[in-house]
């Protein structure tokens, strides 16, 4: 199944076992405005993790990978490296969205990012939503997930 496939980290795989799934979206208020959605698999942490990204039919849109020193995107046949998670989340969902922050927030912790509001109220019932005032243009993320 699609939505199950990974890419090979070698002995840079996530040594951890968080890992959530489910969907997200993203609404950026830009002119036009910009939507993403996806189904999702989050695995690691803020160092080292994998997410990937897929269509409601089980397609996948994108595999990301991050290590000390590595950060890639596997888009289709082709993988590009970048220099910093942050940049490789931006090239995959086309926003900056705090990686490190993100994993917090997961966990139920309100780690502070300049700019972001996360709203962890709906945590105990799957849902997270963090809204991104500034810089503009601003950024609304929504989660909804289940923990593994």
């Amino acid at each position: 199944m699609a939505g199950c496939a990974q890419l090979s980290g070698g002995s840079s795989a996530p040594k951890t076992s968080d890992s959530w799934s489910g969907r997200m979206s993203l609404r950026i208020e830009s002119e036009p405005v910009q939507t993403f959605a996806a189904l999702f698999e989050l695995r690691g942490s803020a160092d080292s993790g994998d997410l990937t990204l897929t269509t409601p039919i089980g397609s996948t849109l994108a595999q990301l990978h991050w290590a000390p020193g590595e950060a890639l995107l596997k888009d289709g046949s082709k993988t590009r490296r970048f220099d910093s998670v942050d940049e490789l989340i931006e090239a995959a969902t086309g926003a900056a969205i705090p990686v490190g922050a993100l994993f917090g927030w997961l966990a139920g912790r309100n780690d502070p990012v300049p700019g972001w509001k996360p709203d962890l109220a709906q945590l105990g019932n799957g849902r997270l939503q963090a809204v991104r005032e500034s810089p503009s243009p601003r950024a609304d993320l929504r989660i909804v997930f289940e923990r593994s």
